[in-house]
């Protein structure tokens, strides 16, 4: 797999990081400093896997949520740091990610009946991005590095991007408004459906941490929520 492709994630998210810091500084300052080697292989030991080095350094860059303790009562994702993301969703610090991958680990050992052809979650899946309660989100695949990502109701879409390198890259083109080429997978393909009509969802939704990303079009339980807060 060639270098456009797999790429290093650190220099693709630096130009994420430089678009906020020159756009959008309030979430450039929320996006935490560097993380720690020691904290990262504690949290390992806890998932019981390991992660792949694009992953350990973009943490070891920037860690969401260094040095902070989630609030008592909150949601799946206690901290997050929405507003980075064009398709929506809250990015996951490393408490965050520990917090969703055990929970998703525990709500797919419940639910499996004798049978894995098509499990919801898998083991080596790790989340990088999600919503406050772990409906939608999406993840790294500490095998293979390629991202995929998961929503309520529907099957997890295992590979849009080839690695988190192609990943940021898309988000990054999408911030400046340009077109590197330099990401692969459907991901791109798949938010061109929606019309105008749906702009002010997805805003709302953008806003308040849902990440809307399915298959180009708004999932039911988002545009219910939105309709309630009218």
């Amino acid at each position: 797999m060639d270098h456009q492709r797999v790429g290093d994630a650190r220099q693709a998210w630096g130009r994420v990081t430089a678009w906020l810091e020159n756009h959008a500084p309030e979430v450039f300052a929320a996006l935490g400093g560097p993380g720690s080697p020691a904290a990262i292989c504690d949290a390992e030991l806890r998932m019981g896997l390991q992660l792949p080095e694009q992953l350990r350094q973009w943490l070891l860059g920037h860690d969401i949520d260094a040095g902070r303790q989630p609030p008592a009562g909150s949601c799946l994702v206690a901290l997050g740091c929405p507003g980075v993301l064009p398709s929506g969703g809250l990015l996951l610090g490393l408490l965050d990610i520990e917090r969703v991958y055990l929970h998703k680990m525990a709500m797919e050992e419940l639910a499996r009946s004798g049978s894995t052809d098509y499990p919801s979650w898998r083991r080596e899946w790790v989340p990088i991005a999600s919503e406050r309660d772990g409906f939608y989100g999406t993840f790294v695949n500490t095998i293979t590095g390629a991202v995929g990502s998961w929503s309520e109701g529907s099957l997890p879409a295992e590979r849009e991007y080839a690695s988190l390198f192609a990943f940021f890259q898309d988000v990054a083109d999408q911030l400046e408004g340009v077109s590197s080429g330099a990401w692969d997978g459907p991901g791109r393909a798949r938010r061109r459906g929606p019309g105008p009509e749906d702009d002010p969802v997805r805003l709302w939704a953008r806003a308040n941490g849902y990440l809307v990303n399915d298959r180009g079009r708004i999932p039911a339980a988002i545009r219910k929520a939105y309709e309630a807060s009218r």
